[in-house]
């Protein structure tokens, strides 16, 4: 785990740093700068990009990192990322064919209850390739064992440009409907800054000879293509679904609050940059002993990070909504329901990524499938009633399914199990403090109330975890980190 937590501390800093760029963006920026209906329109466009991104990228993103340790001969190796490199256009070519010949067509269908969408839908196809692309080229840097700079293109960069167009917006420099067609300039300038760095790490030398295994890298990356729609559906499709039934601006309401929520998942998304690859090293070489530890591990250190990033949200929910500018406290109930969607992702550790990488990857995409058609079908009967509070407990209830189904299948198959007895004992922690401080308000300003509160949550949680010995990793780093501090005396 060395080089796993080298950079995934790294990557935590440089994520969480990002993540502050971005609650600037989502919590005062947009809702200031642009109100209800163009935040609206904004979540609704990205996230039905997202939604496309794994058609555009072909899977190619976790195909490369599937396959590229199989090769062991670099004139193989260069092969098959050339072949990468142009597998995407199999798909983008079609599907932006289809997309200019019936955009009335499209639209009508997407556009009934909220017309003022429509200028923009094209956006939607071109993010969604900028997306994809950018997958790729990550996935490129991953296999070479290089994801800081690639994290801070994904965390970082992307949020600077969109924090500077806004202010463009405020400066009367762009309209708000300019603001929305800028998105696509920034979601391209992020493309192409990894693509530079990813030629930085290594240049491509474009070849157009089909690797050896190509019918297998179709088969897989078809499959990807699914389980990755079937991802990206349950955390996004509920904001494509909402202006079906509601006005756009309660995509707003419900941006902000599942902004919040995602905070929960960063230490996962840090350190899964780099747990990845070398999922797929062991299992390559059918290491399973080594595998087994690593998912135990992974499980257990993302509990402890994501639990203290969720304590510090659900017991400074109401303050921070206070600092929100406009009136967005209805999102609050969505923020709870999410934020367990997203520990119960963290939780799992390198899940996914054990699935990705065995021979019953096929298996998974039918339960896959099946409960997209249950969110979708949730997300009907839940939104129309009870608004972003449905399309809330439509993900949370969906997720937990899907979870579920995919952790009793690697523990049936692989014979892999992620939870220890210190998971239960995180798990206690977790409550215990979430009794201790969930009713314990100061009457200070909320901002000083938010800093204080977090700073007892966190020496608390981390002083029981550290005598409790929840991690021996976390408590080794604590331990270097006090040296250190010692010796500097």
């Amino acid at each position: 785990m060395g080089i796993v937590l080298n950079q995934s501390i790294k990557n935590t800093f440089i994520t969480y740093f990002g993540f502050g760029i971005g609650a600037i963006n989502a919590l005062f920026l947009y809702t200031n700068f642009l109100g209800k209906t163009h935040y609206g329109m904004v979540a609704f466009l990205l996230s039905a990009s997202n939604i496309m991104m794994p058609l555009m990228a072909f899977g190619v993103q976790n195909t490369m990192i599937r396959f590229y340790s199989k090769y062991t001969s670099e004139v193989d190796r260069e092969h098959f990322l050339s072949f990468m490199l142009l597998m995407p256009l199999f798909l983008i070519i079609p599907i932006s064919t289809i997309t200019y010949f019936f955009y009335n067509q499209i639209a009508f269908f997407i556009v009934r209850e909220n017309p003022e969408i429509k200028p923009f839908l094209w956006l939607i196809p071109v993010i969604g390739i900028c997306m994809g692309y950018f997958e790729v080229y990550y996935a490129w840097v991953k296999v070479h064992m290089q994801s800081v700079v690639g994290n801070f293109i994904s965390e970082v960069f992307v949020r600077v440009t969109i924090l500077i167009l806004l202010f463009s917006v405020y400066w009367n420099w762009l309209t708000k409907d300019g603001f929305i067609y800028a998105l696509f300039g920034a979601y391209l300038l992020q493309f192409l800054a990894m693509k530079s760095y990813a030629w930085y790490v290594k240049m491509p030398v474009l070849t157009f000879k089909m690797p050896h295994n190509s019918k297998e890298i179709f088969g897989y990356s078809f499959f990807i293509i699914l389980s990755g729609s079937v991802a990206v559906l349950l955390m996004d499709f509920d904001k494509v679904m909402i202006p079906s039934y509601r006005n756009i601006s309660e995509n707003a309401l419900y941006s902000v609050a599942i902004f919040i929520a995602t905070v929960i998942a960063v230490p996962s998304r840090a350190m899964l940059q780099i747990i990845y690859p070398i999922t797929a090293r062991l299992m390559n070489e059918n290491k399973h002993d080594e595998l087994n530890e690593l998912y135990k591990k992974s499980a257990l250190n993302l509990q402890v990070f994501g639990g203290l990033v969720m304590l510090g949200i659900f017991l400074n929910i109401k303050e921070l909504y206070q600092l929100i500018p406009g009136d967005y406290e209805g999102g609050i109930g969505v923020v709870f329901i999410i934020g367990l969607t997203k520990f119960y992702d963290v939780i799992l550790g390198n899940n996914n990524a054990i699935i990705l990488n065995t021979k019953y990857y096929r298996t998974v995409l039918l339960f896959g499938l099946l409960l997209v058609f249950m969110m979708v079908g949730l997300n009907m009967i839940l939104i129309p009633p009870y608004g972003i509070v449905g399309a809330a407990w439509a993900t949370l209830i969906s997720v937990m399914v899907y979870n579920t189904i995919k952790l009793l299948f690697v523990v049936k198959k692989m014979n892999l199990y992620p939870f220890t007895l210190n998971t239960l004992k995180s798990f206690g922690i977790i409550i215990f403090i979430f009794l201790i401080f969930y009713f314990w308000d100061f009457s200070f300003h909320p901002l000083v109330n938010i800093i204080l509160k977090s700073v007892l949550i966190t020496l608390s949680y981390v002083f029981i975890n550290y005598k409790l010995i929840i991690s021996v990793e976390i408590n080794d780093f604590l331990d270097t980190y006090l040296a250190r501090l010692r010796s500097k005396e």
